[in-house]
């Protein structure tokens, strides 16, 4: 019963420790993964404001032929795309790291910093 009790504790010993590591392990993918939605999010931009006002070119805040209406549209669109890009990413990233090692990459408190 005791050499039971004592491999369960190592058991548990070791997924703290593999839970510990996992975030730093997982730091450089993420890193990797949020250049790859920042660039995903980008192109849907792109091809969101060439559907809606036909333009290649999104209104920059600077642009002084542009109005206020058009250029908060414009940061309204891009900003909601690349949140829902970025979370797309990000979840599948997780759920891919949980498969492999059966531990989410996550800390206790979830969430970005």
């Amino acid at each position: 019963m005791t050499r039971q009790c004592d491999t369960k504790e190592t058991d548990v010993a070791k997924t703290k420790k593999k839970k510990m590591k996992l975030p730093l392990a997982y730091k450089p993918m993420g890193f990797v993964m949020g250049w790859v939605s920042g660039s995903l999010a980008g192109l849907a931009f792109r091809k969101t404001w060439m559907a809606i006002r036909h333009e290649e070119d999104a209104p920059d805040a600077l642009d002084k032929e542009r109005g206020w209406g058009e250029i908060l549209l414009a940061a309204a669109v891009q900003g909601a795309l690349f949140a829902v890009v970025r979370s797309a990413v990000d979840r599948t990233g997780a759920k891919a790291i949980e498969r492999s090692t059966g531990v989410w990459p996550a800390g206790d408190k979830g969430g970005r910093d």
